[in-house]
């Protein structure tokens, strides 16, 4: 593989590039590298590469000449590259699609970002390390490369090192040790010295596995699992952050869609299919709130005939669901019995189909953070929405989830369970 990389300062590369696997990798033909830098290719006595950005701001930006003509000066490209933050992000799939390239253009940033008519010119892939802002793209070509490389054929010297690696499976790795057998009183896991191969086996997955769920949960949607997996996961997995999550379904008061402030009546449906949702995720519970003593009834009536009555016994699935909700006269009645029930007051956290211009609007990782150390009472709306004086009183309001569309007209059952799946996910 041919890597040209364009960088002002080339210098950077000469260690990297000359150390370890990547200087074998070199001497063996596997790789090979051409630094070109911009400033060659300046017209003007001062070698500038960059210039004030159009439209003001602070910074500058690295002017199109001089990258054009050094783009164009490489013989054979191959795949373009550009480092940039706004890119796709880099991991194990994009570094093997691109090991299969016989060429790589990487294209290193610097100050403010490169001219987007480069974008234009020239077909520059926009490639992103992580969510940070470096100095420039060197150190992020540096990991590109390295990435890339380990994954050609004969880089490693071990056909099995770079396969069992982290992301090769989508699982994080094991741990790992060597000798002495102990060191400051810790000792080797005992399986590891055994010279059961089939039990290190499983130790190892089963370690690596627990590694993926604590740390990059995730990682698990898109690995290869078999049935032993799953059930290794699900006896590993913690109670998770959905226990400090609990949901409130009002139906008074609530708007209609006049506008006008108003109570409705339960239904069947949304009790049973936002239980459902609460049970799936394993949150604390469900408060069904409706200032009518007969609605409140009903509800009792509806709940009791899966808890106690035929309903249960036919299908018991639905009344562990079931069992969750707790019927209640108000917001309040619900806020005073979940403070009771964790010992600690919860934040509010209402939802809306529509725009809330004067609420403080919390991101669903937002809302994570805070389920790690107390209580949320995430409010639901039934008819056309919340009152206002429902909204006013929470700590923070959800965006609503199509909120870039004007059609934004899901029920409040299936609006529950997206909502959820955002704010729990992977991590439940």
């Amino acid at each position: 593989m041919r890597v040209n990389i364009l960088s002002i300062f080339p210098e950077f590369f000469d260690s990297p590039l000359r150390a370890g696997l990547m200087a074998r990798a070199v001497e063996k033909g596997l790789l090979g590298f051409s630094l070109i830098d911009p400033r060659d290719f300046a017209q003007d006595r001062h070698r500038s590469v960059d210039d004030r950005p159009y439209g003001g701001g602070p910074g500058m930006v690295m002017t199109p000449g001089p990258l054009a003509r050094a783009l164009r000066s490489v013989p054979e490209p191959g795949r373009m590259l550009a480092l940039t933050p706004r890119g796709r992000p880099l991991d194990q799939a994009l570094a093997r699609e691109l090991s299969a390239q016989e060429a790589l253009t990487l294209v290193c940033g610097r100050y403010e970002g490169l001219d987007e008519r480069l974008f234009e010119l020239f077909p520059l892939e926009p490639v992103s390390v992580g969510d940070f802002v470096l100095n420039g793209g060197e150190a992020a070509a540096l990991c590109l490369v390295e990435a890339v490389a380990r994954l050609l054929p004969e880089f490693m010297g071990h056909g099995d090192s770079g396969l069992e690696e982290s992301f090769s499976e989508g699982l994080l790795e094991y741990p790992q040790y060597t000798r002495p057998e102990e060191f400051e009183g810790l000792r080797v896991p005992e399986v590891l010295t055994a010279g059961d191969h089939a039990g290190i086996a499983a130790w190892r997955r089963r370690r690596s596995l627990e590694a993926t769920l604590r740390q990059r949960p995730e990682l698990l949607s898109g690995a290869r699992l078999d049935a032993a997996d799953l059930g290794a996961l699900k006896a590993l997995r913690p109670a998770g952050l959905g226990r400090n999550l609990y949901l409130a379904l009002v139906h008074g008061p609530v708007l209609n869609k006049f506008g006008e402030i108003v109570t409705v009546s339960l239904t069947n449906l949304d009790l049973h299919d936002i239980s459902r949702v609460s049970r799936s995720y394993r949150l604390g519970g469900m408060y069904a709130l409706t200032p009518l003593e007969d609605q409140r009834a009903l509800a009792e009536s509806l709940i009791g005939h899966w808890l106690e009555g035929a309903g249960g016994r036919a299908n018991p699935d639905r009344a562990k669901a079931l069992a969750q909700v707790r019927v209640m006269d108000c917001l309040d009645s619900a806020v005073n019995d979940l403070e009771r029930v964790s010992g600690q007051r919860p934040r509010l956290v209402a939802t809306s189909a529509r725009p809330v211009e004067s609420a403080v609007h919390a991101a669903p990782a937002e809302v994570r953070q805070w389920l790690e150390s107390s209580p949320v009472l995430l409010v639901l709306g039934t008819g056309h929405g919340l009152a206002p004086e429902i909204v006013d009183r929470a700590d923070a309001v959800l965006r609503p989830l199509r909120w870039m569309d004007a059609y934004n007209h899901l029920s409040v059952r299936s609006a529950a369970s997206v909502i959820v799946d955002r704010l729990l996910g992977d991590v439940y």
